[in-house]
């Protein structure tokens, strides 16, 4: 294994094109799978891609914020802050980036969730340069680019929203989540956790043909109504999907 910790973002994307790399930020969720083989880790913690910036319309937080700092900022939207709070442990918090959450695509990520229902944008940087694309369409493909490393995600300061979740204790990661959120002028977003691959982004007539995955915590069928009446709750509270 051969470690790298790049001083600029350039040298970082370009050891991250390496087919053995292995980008890593907080390390939460990327060093207890690495196991052995030949990897090159690349990590991100010499470079300036923490903090938290904003202004009436739209906030960004640079991938290297760690969770509990986004959960502890001024000014972040409820439900963003409780997404992250719910996200992870105390004890994996103050380690576990923001990057880290998009990158992975966890299906049951509340704070990926979250930020789909916003429609957060995803900034990138490759080898052919830098640019943003919608949440959706990233976490959709399954994965970020090869040689890509997420820099910030923004999203609208300017909305409601609401979220609900069902898990096994209050504190456990959601069986199933709904958030909705309507920003200003804009349609309702409808996200949900638990009942795919990965969190989607659905309309609320169409939660019936929903297929989510059975585990040791409930069945299909368990999850398509819980995402039902979870996605009726979330739209009540925000005033419907208009």
């Amino acid at each position: 294994m051969q470690y790298h910790r790049p001083l600029t973002l350039d040298d970082a994307v370009a050891l991250a094109a390496r087919p053995t790399a292995v980008v890593l930020g907080g390390g939460t969720s990327v060093v207890p799978t690495l196991g052995s083989g030949s990897w090159e880790v690349v990590d991100l913690q010499a470079l300036d891609l923490a903090g938290i910036s904003g202004d009436d319309e739209m906030m960004t937080v640079g991938a290297m914020t760690t969770l509990q700092d986004l959960k502890d900022a001024a000014g972040i939207d409820r439900i963003v802050a409780d997404a992250a709070d719910l996200e992870a442990p105390g004890t994996l918090r103050g380690a576990g980036t923001v990057g880290g959450v998009v990158g992975d695509a966890d299906p049951e990520s509340p704070l990926l969730t979250t930020l789909m229902a916003m429609g957060a944008q995803v900034e990138m940087a490759t080898l052919e340069g830098h640019g943003s694309v919608p949440i959706d369409d990233l976490v959709g493909a399954g994965a970020s680019p090869d040689g890509a490393i997420i820099t910030a995600i923004s999203f609208p300061t300017d909305g409601v929203g609401a979220a609900e979740w069902t898990g096994r204790t209050p504190k456990d990661r959601p069986i199933v989540m709904a958030v909705a959120h309507r920003a200003r002028g804009a349609r309702v977003r409808l996200a949900l956790a638990g009942v795919a691959d990965r969190p989607v982004v659905v309309e609320s007539g169409t939660l019936e043909g929903l297929d989510p995955p059975s585990d040791f915590r409930g069945s299909s069928a368990y999850r398509r109504h819980l995402a039902g009446v979870l996605s009726e709750r979330v739209l009540a509270r925000i005033g419907g999907p208009s």
